[in-house]
């Protein structure tokens, strides 16, 4: 099929409307639907609508990855027009902002085969549940499920199962706040009556009374727990390496996390569903209360539990948020969107990289190349 035709006068016109449409050589894409989402923040984007972005894409200072190539595709509308000299206008829109045709450059190919993504031609049938097809992937689920596409995903067959998959990031907040504020009132108030004893079941002589006061670094031993729980469970058990003749592993693996990097930017996805995340939290709770005096397990449970809605929040931010350029969280959303795009064997800390040095997966400094 041929390429659609896009004239400059479609482009200007489209730019002045408000789109954001950009050129690599003769190619344009709309990029609208992506500016907010931009890991370099709106206005970068918003300040090429109009203009050829190779430069930008090959860097200095940021090389994009072949995944950030191969999502640009996704936005692809058709071939630039040439436009006569005697017309070529002195800017694209009404403000002065130049713009630069396919004739304005020398070939701008990088030898590099970018797959459009077509669900028409895709392994998979999009118009179908992806839950129960990608295990037969097999040795081809790895590089298909690291090539990221713009769409939502369905899992299940069920319309009632498939909704208990998906959650707004509100969800988490209406449901586990409140028993972070209940919990830690609770452990406030036990600890002050001055009962509480470590190692109370060993020896009545040698037990350590543990004042009110101790809530606090208890709490925050409990966020501590967390992260090193947080990192481990990412690394080890949403990027597993399932077998490519393990159809259920393949499956599992999806279920749990491949297809959020498949559709990084699927809204109802980012954040755990109350129920599949009480599965983990219910024993937690249980068994922080065998270990420990009450009011001491539940005072490292609840900071644990903090830690965790505060990982989903951030999670979720670092998806959707735009945070201020040179910002800690624009720096934490730019090493996020490197684990999607192009480090996905490193970068496992999400909250932090206070995990990641430790263990020698830091995601390299970026001098000259980014997703």
């Amino acid at each position: 099929m041929a390429s659609r035709r896009v004239s400059p006068v479609e482009l200007r016109d489209k730019c002045s409307a408000g789109k954001c449409w950009v050129l690599l050589g003769n190619k344009v894409y709309d990029v609208s639907a992506f500016v907010n989402l931009h890991p370099g923040g709106e206005r970068l984007l918003q300040d090429r609508a109009g203009k050829d972005i190779q430069a930008d894409l090959n860097g200095p200072s940021h090389r994009h990855s072949e995944n950030a190539r191969r999502w640009l595709e996704q936005y692809y509308v058709g071939d630039l027009e040439p436009e006569p000299q005697e017309l070529k206008p002195q800017n694209l829109k009404e403000k002065p902002q130049q713009y630069s045709s396919a004739t304005d450059h020398k070939d701008v190919s990088t030898g590099i085969q970018f797959k459009t993504f077509s669900p028409e031609t895709d392994l998979v049938d999009w118009e179908k549940p992806l839950l129960w097809q990608v295990g037969h992937l097999q040795e081809k689920y790895d590089e298909w499920v690291h090539q990221p596409v713009n769409r939502p995903i369905r899992l299940f067959h069920s319309d009632f199962v498939e909704s208990c998959s998906k959650t707004a990031w509100y969800i988490v907040l209406s449901v586990w706040v409140p028993v972070v504020l209940y919990l830690s009132w609770y452990c406030l108030t036990e600890l002050s009556q001055g009962n509480t004893r470590l190692f109370s079941s060993f020896t009545k002589d040698y037990s350590v009374p543990v004042p009110v006061f101790f809530f606090f670094p208890l709490f925050l031993i409990g966020v501590l727990i967390w992260t090193l729980m947080e990192y481990g469970i990412h690394r080890f058990v949403f990027h597993m390496n399932p077998p490519a003749s393990n159809y259920y592993l393949i499956t599992l693996h999806f279920m749990l996390h491949g297809q959020h990097h498949k559709a990084p930017f699927d809204s109802s996805r980012l954040v755990f569903p109350p129920v599949p995340a009480s599965i983990v939290i219910i024993p937690l709770y249980i068994l922080v209360q065998l270990l420990f005096p009450v009011p001491v397990g539940l005072s490292i449970f609840v900071g644990g539990l903090f830690g965790y809605v505060a990982y989903d929040m951030t999670h979720y931010y670092l998806h959707y948020g735009s945070p201020s350029k040179g910002s800690y969280l624009a720096w934490l959303k730019s090493y996020h969107v490197r684990h999607h795009f192009e480090h996905q064997k490193s970068g496992f800390g999400i909250t932090s990289t206070l995990w990641d040095g430790p263990f020698n997966t830091l995601i390299p400094e970026d001098k000259d190349k980014d997703s």
